[in-house]
């Protein structure tokens, strides 16, 4: 197990997503001595602009691969000296799941299988075959509440304890990755550990989801769709916080364990839709170049955003509620989100605000 003070050379995948870009932005500031290799394939929510201001910094590398191609993975592990693998590569959009489940399989099970295959041979196998002991490692897997399934209002918070019941094709392929990652620690002793998160959000984010997704559609002046009436409840998330809690379980984590990291912030989607809203008034009421930029919002933002709200057929199979109980993680980690919901959430629209550019792009496509 790596400590705190020895130097890392970490493989991320997915490193140009949302959570994965943040976090290595995070690491390389944290961590200056230590080097980052990014591998991601660039799918549609992958966006190596995500990673501009990082990109010549001497200890970062970007590879353009697929983590299903074994090969390649066992190339960087033994080419890059890599210890820590911090796996975040998956596709997360549960609509997706519905309406394509396949490559959903391929990434988050096939490709774990794929990591944890390479990882094995290059830290396990090859040092016993010359009779050397295994090399120093971790495999961290990242995984989601969503593998827990769904509670009532009156259920308590999702632990590490609570049996897995997902109920879509995208949390039943997080659930059958976590897994695999539990068995080839099991199995052949493979030094893992896993992370279940809550809701994320803040810069990089995906405008397909909920909250860059609101504020995107009022600046465009388009509905703000709602699935059936709002009350889905969620327990969301800074994103720096989501790195920082994994920071502390690279650092002090039990191998073999999980560990949920939450922001004991739950919220109804239709209340976080409204926030938004009100924070995107402000904005527009407060800042004269706003108006100038979004004519067509600001005639939005100075009736109420909110009356673009238009509620849409829920999805198939929509979970109700996600709450995550961090309490081993406050205990065994000393973990604790940074982040309010408030400067947080403020953070987040001030973003979207000052990096058209980015978002843009990504709509345009």
């Amino acid at each position: 197990m790596t400590t705190e003070t020895s130097p890392k050379k970490l493989l991320v995948t997915g490193g140009a997503g949302f959570i994965g870009a943040n976090f290595v932005h995070y690491w390389l500031k944290r961590y200056p001595q230590d080097m980052v290799v990014v591998l991601d394939a660039l799918t549609y929510a992958g966006n190596k602009a995500s990673l501009d201001t990082v990109a010549d910094n001497p200890n970062f590398l970007f590879v353009l691969g697929d983590i299903c191609d074994t090969a390649l993975v066992e190339r960087l592990l033994v080419e890059q000296c890599v210890n820590t693998i911090v796996h975040f590569a998956a596709e997360s959009h549960v609509d997706r799941s519905i309406t394509g489940p396949d490559a959903f399989i391929e990434t988050n099970i096939i490709g774990t299988y794929s990591l944890l295959k390479a990882a094995k041979k290059v830290w396990l196998d090859l040092p016993e075959a010359d009779g050397l002991a295994p090399m120093e490692h971790r495999f961290h897997h990242v995984s989601t509440d969503e593998v827990y399934g769904t509670l009532t209002p009156e259920d308590p918070a999702f632990s590490e304890s609570t049996a897995y019941a997902p109920n879509s094709p995208y949390s039943a392929s997080k659930a059958a990755s976590d897994h695999l990652v539990r068995a080839y620690h099991h199995t052949y002793g493979l030094e893992v550990t896993t992370s279940n998160c809550s809701n994320n959000y803040g810069p990089y984010h995906f405008p397909e989801k909920l909250i860059p997704l609101i504020i995107t559609n009022i600046l465009r002046n388009r509905p703000l769709p709602v699935y059936g009436d709002g009350k889905q409840v969620r327990d969301w998330l800074y994103v720096e916080d989501h790195a920082r809690g994994i920071d502390l379980v690279l650092q002090k984590g039990q191998v073999g364990e999980n560990y949920n990291i939450g922001g004991h912030n739950e919220w109804q989607n239709i209340d976080i839709v409204h926030l938004v809203c009100k924070l995107m008034d402000e904005a527009f009421h407060e800042n004269s170049e706003l108006a100038e930029k979004y004519p067509r919002a600001v005639l939005a933002a100075g009736a109420e955003s909110a009356k673009l709200i238009e509620y849409v057929t829920d999805r198939p199979g929509h979970d109700r509620r996600y709450a995550i109980d961090a309490t081993k993680s406050q205990r065994e980690l000393s973990y604790q989100p940074q982040e309010s919901f408030e400067s947080g959430i403020r953070k987040a629209v001030n973003w979207y605000l000052n990096n058209e550019a980015w978002w843009r792009e990504l709509l345009d496509k």
